[in-house]
């Protein structure tokens, strides 16, 4: 599982979690607080904003548990309308994180007395 960390200033930075740290962020949800030790940033609370499964689809915060499901969207995480006004069916993850969830993202809530980008590497912006 990877988590992606995103700090005030606009920088985000990833680490893999260790599988056997895995089963301590199952039943987590989104907008819950997590300890940055889990990833090596001791002193550090990250809070949960969102993440997406092994095969792509993004987590949503209005769906219950960690089901697969779809959706009628007009805007938010996994559609982006194209014109005003216009809805799709998508397939969304729900707020609840299990092991078929590949990446998590966090902000920093509490920051820790070690810097992060001493700690864990930057993420590359995609362009």
């Amino acid at each position: 599982m990877r988590i992606v960390v995103s700090t005030k200033d606009g920088k985000s930075y990833g680490a893999d979690l260790p599988k056997d740290k895995e089963a301590l962020l199952v039943h987590k949800r989104i907008g819950d607080e997590i300890e940055g030790s889990l990833i090596g940033l001791a002193g550090y609370t990250l809070k949960i904003t969102g993440g997406s499964d092994d095969t792509g689809f993004p987590m949503r915060w209005d769906i219950d548990g960690s089901r697969k499901g779809k959706i009628y969207m007009s805007k938010g995480p996994g559609y982006k309308p194209h014109k005003k006004g216009e809805y799709a069916k998508k397939t969304v993850r729900g707020k609840e994180v299990d092991l078929s969830i590949h990446e998590i993202n966090t902000i920093v809530v509490k920051e820790g007395a070690v810097k992060i980008g001493e700690v864990l590497k930057k993420e590359a912006k995609a362009e």
